[in-house]
């Protein structure tokens, strides 16, 4: 009994384990934009490829490698990344700015003062251009020790592909206008420490933007895992539960009413895989209840201790002997961050990912304000919000508070809605935003830590006994 017993357990842990790691749809969204499946159109794998190998043409890009050399080195491959969005400026009528803040920085893997700069182009918005959305990659590239500085390091995907998908995105999005701003960020020092991403989100308040969200692109062209497995279908996107800059008192609150799920960095998450879902066909994304990967990181975590919504993005399966490696073949095993690991129909589905992503944020009204719910100890549910200028209407959500996306809507008007006969007790609320046309924000929860913006919380409220 127990040799029949055993392997149809087994059977039944693996099928379990496949269905888990498959992404799941997500509810489609009401209206249909065509303006974001001409976008999703535009994004060209070729152009891509021929980017990526003009970058791994660079020879390395190492944040301590040299700067003065026109054709290697990190230096010559900043310049000639704000050279391509001089380009695509052109292309547009001057639509786009290019910004290169920098800072000067010493630690621990930058042993003497070494200026790290990123290359920036700022397309401004048209009617809220201090609202901001950002698509972000690391430049910088590296080999198994992390201070080699000389030896060739082409970094085709780590992080070359998300770079290529910041430019690329630049070429698709600087032809069409938007309500918002969005900025296109080539990073460097990210493997030395994650420094062009502090240098981004100081960069950003400095500005005074509302950073409304950063999509960090970093590793996003390969398609197949170090043990052979090959996946396209799919991308994860990594999204903080609670916000990095959550106060005591709101962490209180959170612990008491709920709200674990629910920064404006998983909602992000949850917008994308809404859209993935409504205009890519069969590429989903798969949303991971984490900031980033086990126990690693990477510049959007800088962008959250500022206090801004952000996410990884980050391919469906990993070669790690296509990372941080020397370029060498042992054993028959090619080792080294090649070119000839990139798969560029794969990058480019990640990009039109983004690419939707921003825009439909972008045309949509900013995510409400002042978003609150109540309904103790009665039947209904009422929930609240600031209306806003840049809103047409409003849509209330609610889902299960074991579901990981927003299942149930109702339309409306003003500043709340009174949900009859949904429990406050048995399910979680949000508000999105919708404008005109049709284009509607991501979901707001109720409370600071659903709040995009730094909220002056409502009075507290007695806990009823019960």
């Amino acid at each position: 009994m127990r040799r029949l017993i055993i392997p149809a357990l087994t059977f039944a842990l693996a099928s379990s384990a496949s269905f888990a790691a498959t992404p799941q749809p997500a509810a489609k969204p009401a209206i249909k934009h065509p303006l974001l499946a001409e976008l999703a159109a535009q994004v060209s794998p070729a152009r891509e490829k021929a980017t990526d190998a003009r970058l791994v043409g660079f020879g390395t890009r190492h944040t301590l490698s040299d700067t003065r050399s026109d054709t290697r080195g990190i230096g010559a491959a900043r310049r000639w990344v704000a050279g391509e969005f001089k380009a695509i400026s052109g292309e547009c009528g001057g639509c786009l700015t290019v910004a290169t803040p920098s800072d000067t920085v010493t630690g621990r893997r930058v042993p003497k003062p070494t200026e790290v700069m990123d290359v920036l182009a700022i397309q401004k918005g048209t009617t809220d251009p201090d609202r901001v959305i950002v698509i972000s990659g690391h430049i910088d590239s590296r080999v198994t020790d992390v201070m080699n500085a000389t030896a060739d390091a082409p970094g085709a995907n780590d992080d070359g592909s998300g770079t290529t998908a910041v430019i690329e995105a630049a070429r698709v999005l600087s032809k069409h206008k938007f309500p918002a701003t969005l900025v296109f960020a080539v990073l460097s020092g990210e493997e030395q420490g994650l420094l062009g991403g502090k240098v981004l989100a100081d960069y950003a308040k400095a500005q005074g933007w509302r950073v409304e969200a950063d999509l960090n692109n970093d590793i996003v062209g390969n398609s197949t895992g170090l043990n052979g497995v090959h996946d396209a279908s799919y991308v994860r996107v990594f999204s903080e539960g609670t916000k990095t800059v959550e106060t005591p008192a709101e962490t209180d609150k959170r612990r008491y009413n709920g709200g674990e799920v629910d920064s404006p960095s998983r909602e992000v998450a949850r917008y994308m895989d809404t859209l993935a879902s409504a205009y890519l066909g069969k590429f989903r994304v798969q949303m991971v209840y984490r900031t980033d990967r086990f126990g690693r990181g990477g510049d959007q975590t800088e962008m959250l201790k500022a206090g801004f919504p952000a996410v990884r993005v980050t391919e469906s399966h990993e070669n790690y002997n296509h990372q941080h490696q020397d370029l060498r073949t042992e054993n028959g095993i090619k080792y080294g961050d090649l070119l000839e690991g990139v798969d560029f129909p794969y990058l480019a589905n990640v990009t039109r990912l983004n690419v939707i992503t921003m825009a439909a944020m972008a045309m949509a009204p900013a995510p409400p304000t002042h978003v609150d719910v109540s309904g103790a100890v009665t039947d209904d549910t009422t929930v609240k919000w600031k209306p806003a200028s840049d809103a047409a209407s409003y849509k209330v959500w609610w889902r299960d508070t074991l579901d990981p996306r927003w299942r149930h809507s109702q339309p409306a008007s003003g500043d709340s809605v009174r949900l009859k006969d949904v429990n406050i007790d048995d399910w979680f609320f949000g508000v999105s935003a919708v404008g005109a046309g049709g284009w509607e924000s991501p979901v707001v929860y109720p409370g600071p830590q659903g709040s995009w913006t730094h909220e002056e919380p409502p009075p507290a409220q007695t806990r009823p006994a019960g």
